[in-house]
């Protein structure tokens, strides 16, 4: 089992996770990050961190957000340490279905 972020971090992207990884597994994309699949040891230490509640086992999310962190973390750069999340994150936290209108392909600064 690994960990997957789902679109609750799509306009949000609070990167508390990103602190408490013990092995880099995130990648940041333009308006979310994502788990590196093959990186991620299952500790899970990076759930109960995430406000937005956007990170869970994958065996408790949809396939697509398995996949969509299978396939953007080989082409997104590794995130080290915490950013700033998006000025309206509070605003976007919990808002349902992001995915389909604000989801961006492109890879973030990373850091």
């Amino acid at each position: 089992m690994t960990y997957a972020v789902t679109d609750q971090c799509i306009r949000c992207k609070y990167q508390d996770c990103v602190d408490v990884c013990p092995v880099d597994a995130f990648r940041e994309g333009q308006n979310m990050l994502v788990i590196d699949p093959e990186a991620c040891i299952d500790c899970g230490v990076c759930e109960a961190e995430c406000p937005a509640g956007a990170i869970l086992p994958d065996s408790l999310v949809e396939p697509r957000w398995v996949a969509l962190n299978a396939k953007y973390a080989p082409a997104w750069p590794v995130i080290r340490s915490r950013g700033r999340p998006f000025a309206d994150a509070d605003a976007w936290s919990g808002v349902p279905d992001k995915f389909e209108a604000h989801f961006s392909e492109e890879p973030g600064a990373g850091g």
